[in-house]
């Protein structure tokens, strides 16, 4: 039995070769993926490559309590917000019991995702009582107003349901066919312009008395009226304020921007609350004219409120069948109905980019946060600052590695070119993948996690001495070099997985139960560990079995580090003819 088994061995060990291609080719085709892809360096965090930090303060003044639970939801959206932006290692976490920390890198998208986390108020679906460009002060808009009659009926619609009128004297084009007569499924419609009431219809149309459900006093809606009258939306701190204080249940006046025109609004109560929008995706039509346009779906509720709704406005003429998409007091957009919307899936369509419809998207499905927040600061980090901070870095890794190469070199002489190589090897890996998980994963180098590959020289250091070691063992005993290695791997192999697997769960206990930058650190340190053991197995071990059959090693040569004068060891081992039968003692495992 034991005859095949040394065959099975010799086999193995005579084929090293093969282990060396294998993880070479992994390495060409994992740097070919790279180059392919682009993506040459690794995403750099906010701490390396510059960004933004914004401290937000949660205010008890939406009728919900400041406790965990809606701190912690409000991270998960603002979170979500950032991601569906596409922007990379944004960090959003709680900070005390009232503040909440975000963390946006200088990158693409940044100031967007600044702006939309900044935007921290609810969002309400409410229906358009008047609306009419804003114009300055000093242009007094003419009281005449005209409708285009040119344009051609929506298939689905009467004319008189896609014009809309527009003062002459705003800055609005007149509604045209390009703007008109968008037949969309489920009949709802995102004009590229928003409604501009003439002046005779605003005042009958604006009286929230007449239009706002449950009704106000007399004096409550003359003062809404004056409100609504004086508002002049061309004005930023007019703009910062209006709306801002309002209540779901009660009628207010709201700014918009559309075509670079800013509109003012008289709107209704809330009729359907952003919690109840279960999603919300930017989707291209192509079988259609369409072009881009954003999906929704409604949970149980919020269906059939939007059906109410969409059923009352669709009796009405403009501006009175729209209503405004409401975020944190600005109307983000202003959809105008045909017809009742059942089922609780709606599609908003109209002359959107890309980028528009999934900035729209977003609000809809990440807009309602369960308490309001006050921007307490904005720090920003510098490039400058992060490349500082990266140098020190690298020159810190530079250094670890340096003091390893020289300890390496002064005590294991010839096999310190092993462990280098398998240095090389591990470091290129690691390069390789960090740069591969950005855009897969959306993984950035941060400090942290430069720290843990730092650490990571240590710990793939370590498995090459313990293996180093093992060899050294079995020379002193008073084997020759090719048995040396081939004994001293089942134990090294052991005491190298043990080691590994605690540093591995290590990490990924310091991933599960931190956050922010500490995960960077332990994905770091994790990746760093399993590359590890595939750099020991696939490239140190075959390349220790091919350097045993060069002279300068199997010699013994003073220089390679594994001279058996130096190490101390034992005369040879002899095999000797044995009495066969009982008389035979035990026989030493050693020479057998």
């Amino acid at each position: 039995m034991a005859a095949p088994k040394r065959g099975r061995s010799a086999s193995a060990q005579s084929k090293p070769g093969r282990s060396l291609a294998l993880i070479l080719i992994a390495i060409a085709a994992l740097t070919g993926g790279m180059f392919a892809t682009g993506h040459t360096t690794p995403r750099l965090g906010i701490d390396l490559a510059g960004g933004t930090s914004i401290t937000l303060k949660a205010k008890a003044d939406q009728g919900s309590a400041i406790n965990k639970a809606n701190m912690d939801t409000a991270v998960d959206i603002m979170n979500r917000r950032v991601n569906g932006l596409g922007v990379s290692e944004a960090e959003v976490q709680t900070q005390g019991t009232d503040n909440i920390i975000v963390n946006i890198p200088r990158g693409t998208n940044s100031k967007e995702a600044q702006e939309q986390v900044g935007t921290t108020a609810k969002l309400y679906f409410r229906p358009v009582l008047a609306s009419e460009a804003s114009v300055p002060a000093s242009a007094s808009p003419s009281p005449s107003a005209s409708s285009s009659g040119s344009s051609s009926p929506s298939p689905s619609s009467s004319a008189s349901s896609n014009e809309k009128a527009s003062s002459s004297s705003s800055a609005s084009p007149t509604a045209t066919a390009t703007s008109q007569g968008r037949a969309v499924t489920d009949a709802l419609k995102d004009d590229a312009t928003p409604s501009s009431s003439p002046s005779g219809s605003a005042t009958s149309s604006a009286s929230p008395s007449a239009s706002s459900s449950g009704g106000a006093d007399a004096a409550a809606a003359a003062k809404l009226q004056a409100e609504y009258a004086a508002l002049d939306c061309s004005k930023p701190t007019v703009r910062a304020t209006a709306g801002k204080k309002a209540k779901p249940g009660e009628p207010t006046v709201a700014c918009g921007e559309n075509n670079k025109v800013w509109y003012k609004y008289l709107l209704g109560p809330a009729a359907v609350d952003g919690t109840e929008v279960k999603k919300a995706q930017a989707v291209y039509d192509t079988q259609g004219a369409s072009g881009w346009q954003v999906q929704m779906n409604f949970n149980g509720s919020g269906a059939k409120k939007f059906a109410d709704i969409t059923d009352e406005l669709s009796k009405k003429q403009q501006p009175q069948n729209e209503f405004g998409i409401v975020l944190d007091g600005e109307v983000v957009s202003s959809p105008y109905v045909q017809q009742s919307i059942t089922g609780g899936q709606a599609e908003i369509s109209g002359s959107f980019t890309q980028q528009e419809a999934q900035s729209l998207a977003n609000m809809l499905s990440y807009g309602a946060l369960p308490l309001s927040f006050q921007e307490q600061s904005v720090t920003t980090v510098t490039a400058a600052l992060g490349g500082d901070q990266l140098h020190a870095g690298l020159l810190a890794g530079a250094i670890g590695l340096a003091l390893v190469v020289i300890y390496l070199v002064a005590y294991y002489r010839g096999l310190s070119l092993v462990a280098m190589a398998s240095l090389l090897v591990s470091a290129v890996l690691t390069y390789v993948l960090m740069a591969l998980l950005g855009p897969a994963i959306g993984f950035a180098l941060n400090l942290p996690a430069v720290c843990g590959a730092i650490v990571a020289i240590g710990i793939t250091a370590d498995s090459f001495i313990v293996y180093f070691e093992r060899i050294r063992d079995e020379i002193r005993e008073g084997r020759s070099l090719r048995p040396a290695v081939e004994r001293a791997w089942p134990r090294a192999r052991r005491t190298i997985l043990v080691s590994d697997f605690v540093s591995f769960l290590a990490a990924a206990v310091l991933f599960i139960v931190t956050v922010g930058k500490v995960q960077g650190f332990a994905f770091t340190l994790g990746l760093t560990t399993v590359l590890d053991v595939v750099v020991v197995f696939f490239f140190t071990k075959p390349l220790m079995t091919v350097l045993a059959r060069r002279k300068f090693f199997a010699s013994g040569h003073k220089w390679s580090g594994l001279d058996p004068k130096s190490l101390g060891a034992k005369a040879p081992l002899r095999r000797t003819r044995r009495p066969a039968g009982p008389a035979a003692g035990p026989v030493d495992p050693k020479e057998a």
